[in-house]
């Protein structure tokens, strides 16, 4: 995927609000589309909101692929947000 680094956030360090609002607009599906090329390939691209220009993020073989493609995305990036909130406590210990 094109934009996975592009923010430079590690685990070290906390994303900036530009980061965390760009993931919440990935993480809606309506902001995805999938077109095909000239190859038959099926591309995944999502609506850059501060450009307004489709940014493209994945080839797949089939439709069907791509929409997986978009759904893994949506799902990595809902993650990602969640983290984003800090730790998530797992255990604890008395």
């Amino acid at each position: 995927m094109t934009f996975l680094y592009t923010s430079g956030f590690t685990a070290a360090t906390q994303p900036d609000r530009r980061v965390i609002e760009l993931w919440k607009y990935i993480t809606e599906k309506k902001n995805w589309r999938i077109v095909q090329l000239p190859n038959g390939f099926f591309q995944t691209e999502y609506l850059n909101p501060e450009t307004e220009q489709w940014m493209d993020v994945t080839r797949r073989e089939t439709m069907d692929g791509a929409e997986a493609a978009i759904n893994s995305s949506i799902q990595h990036y809902v993650k990602k947000l969640e983290f984003s909130k800090g730790p998530k406590v797992v255990k604890t210990f008395e």
